[in-house]
């Protein structure tokens, strides 16, 4: 049985500014003001980030008036998680597997 890790997903939340907005967003919901407040990030370079979670479902939009807010899914994190889980436990059940060299 192979365990496969998302590695899109891992590379998404792999840049430091990425996974700072998640880790603000799995506080409270936020609007592009509060993550430039926050992060220190300009608008434009926030924004592209925000695209980059938004394409790869890690963040949902919730229009507000004017302004966009931006909401964590957890389930997509829930799964990245269950993904190391299983392979953490994979390599806890091949820990005495060991291949010969040729």
């Amino acid at each position: 049985m192979m365990t496969s890790v998302d590695t899109e997903l891992i590379r998404v939340l792999a840049d430091p500014l990425r996974l700072q907005i998640v880790t603000l967003l799995a506080h409270e919901t936020l609007c592009t003001t509060h993550l430039v407040e926050e992060t220190g990030a300009k608008q434009t370079n926030l924004s592209n980030h925000l695209r980059v979670l938004r394409e790869a479902g890690v963040v949902e939009t919730e229009p507000c008036g004017r302004f966009t807010y931006y909401k964590l899914r957890p389930d997509v994190i829930a799964q990245l998680a269950g993904q190391f889980t299983d392979l953490a436990e994979t390599a806890r059940s091949a820990a005495e597997n060991k291949r010969a060299c040729p």
